[in-house]
């Protein structure tokens, strides 16, 4: 024995003991607070290797009986036993009456004939004349690629001979001509339709235009189109732009989103800066209106002050910023808390995910939600109304109150714990849905209008300028509305840009994506 223990007194000892103790549990807690950071951080991990590699689908775990809405193929699967072997091999295939015809109905044909010449028309057997007996029809797609040609318009200016005769002044007449759409530039409307349809509905940024210009025979430059662009936009769109913006708030239902934007130079702030984008649409009914607005933070005063006016449910995530709306109710997102439980379960093992947990369990609840709409989707807001009060309600009080019991047994820095403190703290916002029959139970009409500007960014990157970022907000609402409204982007453009220059003091609103005077070149052909 030590022999400094050994001369310890007994008061000392216990001393010693308590001091141990002490540091012992100290060691203890600092053993845990580690064990939960570094079980936090393998989950941020596996996220994180999942949204990198993973597949992006948050379909359910397969034999959930309740989870069919999002595992369509196994629920259309037939569970009938398999049928014995035979040996017939005869079988019958389904064909679709009509379909390519449908398909092709409304596109230009070019007929090519195959006929024999007049000294081949002759029988190899008498040597009697041969007769069209029938034809052979084989069809194929044909596509003609891009062409560029220059147009000049030619103006002829006109004078009286007898005037510069016998006059004191002589009257010059110009003949009239349409006024083009960038003075004093080679744009026409379908060239800065054309770019604005590859950059903002294709996805191509305008370096790899540029490229596609030249073996075109074209040398434009991308500083040129971004020129063009700008300009167009901010001449001809932001009228448009701000008359949809009217229309926007007559409606008492929106929906709303944002996402990053990287631009490069702005006053006072480093290039890596983000900015922010955000996205306005109206609901499932009446006009379908899409806009995007431009700003440098995700502070609550710019959906403030876009939204000045509106009265009535807003679709949202979550987020905290537009809390501060005034005479507006926030409708939150299922889809958003669902996701949540998605992500506590992908951390899991996977031979522990199909088995039963506590995320599994979560998940289960906002499916049941998601399959109660998906049946009323043909539903009036009446119906739907009704038929919520009576089936989700229920799943509702269950949940709320499965969240309580679940809460104190659940690590708060966990995914699991994160899950649930979301729906909890967005239980009054995640309820609201059941206000009205008209309102969605996500927000994913928004994140659906969104996506083509997130898919964009990963091809341009970056915007240069916040002039340049504005002018991209208003071409993006227009051919986003576009779309919405059935319309071809690109001839809706160059409609508009045909126009604009010659409108003069004309009603904007016979340019409205939903105008009937709008010719039919600009809409979308329609199946069937």
């Amino acid at each position: 024995m030590d022999n400094s223990i050994a001369a310890m007194s007994l008061e000392e000892l216990r001393q010693r003991y308590a001091l141990l103790e002490q540091e012992n549990a100290r060691l203890r807690e600092q053993i845990a607070q580690l064990t939960t950071q570094v079980n936090w951080f393998m989950e941020q991990f596996k996220l994180a290797k999942h949204r990198q590699f993973g597949a992006s689908s948050e379909r359910s775990v397969p034999g959930q009986k309740q989870l069919s809405f999002f595992n369509e193929a196994e629920k259309e699967a037939s569970s009938e036993p398999v049928e014995p072997e035979v040996e017939t091999i005869t079988y019958t295939r389904k064909k679709r009456k009509g379909h390519r015809e449908a398909l092709l109905k409304d596109l230009p044909v070019e007929t090519i004939e195959y006929r024999l010449p007049p000294e081949e028309q002759v029988c190899p057997n008498c040597g009697g004349p041969l007769h069209e007996m029938s034809t052979e029809v084989r069809q194929e797609l044909k596509v003609i690629p891009a062409q560029v040609k220059l147009v000049k318009h030619v103006r002829y200016v006109y004078s009286c001979r007898r005037c510069e005769r016998e006059g004191t002044s002589t009257p010059v007449i110009t003949a009239p001509a349409a006024s083009p759409v960038i003075p004093g530039s080679l744009a026409s409307p379908s060239a800065v339709a054309y770019i604005m349809n590859d950059k903002y509905v294709n996805g191509l940024p305008l370096y790899r235009q540029e490229q596609q210009w030249s073996r075109l025979g074209v040398e434009l430059s991308r500083q040129t189109m971004a020129n063009w662009v700008v300009y167009a936009a901010e001449r001809w769109l932001e009228p448009l732009y701000e008359r949809l913006h009217q229309e926007l708030l007559k409606h008492d239902i929106l929906h709303s989103d944002e996402t990053t934007v990287q631009v490069l130079h702005e006053d006072g702030r480093p290039a890596e800066t983000q900015s922010y984008m955000w996205c306005y649409r109206t609901g499932r009914d009446g006009l379908p209106i899409v806009l995007f607005d431009y700003k440098t933070t995700r502070a609550g005063k710019h959906p403030k002050k876009f939204l000045s006016g509106f009265k009535g449910y807003l679709h949202t995530d979550g987020y905290s910023g537009y809390d501060q709306l005034p005479d507006v109710i926030l409708v939150g997102c299922w889809a958003h808390a669902r996701r949540k439980f998605d992500e506590a379960l992908k951390v899991l093992p996977p031979d522990k995910r199909a088995s039963p947990t506590v995320a599994l369990e979560g998940l289960s609840f906002c499916n049941r939600l998601f399959e109660i709409e998906r049946e009323l989707a043909e539903a009036t807001p009446e119906e739907r109304y009704r038929a919520r009060l009576e089936r989700s309600v229920p799943v509702l009080n269950e949940f709320w109150e499965w969240l309580e019991k679940q809460s104190s047994q659940v690590l708060p820095q966990s995914v699991l714990g994160q899950a649930i403190r979301y729906c909890r703290s967005q239980r009054d916002k995640l309820q609201n849905f059941l206000r009205d029959g008209r309102l969605e139970i996500d927000n994913n009409r928004c994140e659906r209008s969104i996506k083509p500007f997130v898919i964009g960014r990963k091809g341009w990157l970056f915007c240069n300028t916040p002039k340049g970022a504005r002018a991209s907000a208003v071409v993006y609402s227009i051919v986003e509305t576009a779309k919405e409204n059935g319309l071809i982007p690109f001839e809706y453009l160059r409609y508009l840009f045909e126009r604009f220059p010659n409108l003069g003091n004309g009603d904007l609103d016979e340019l409205l994506p939903w105008s009937p005077s709008l010719p039919d070149t600009c809409r979308a052909r329609k199946d069937g």
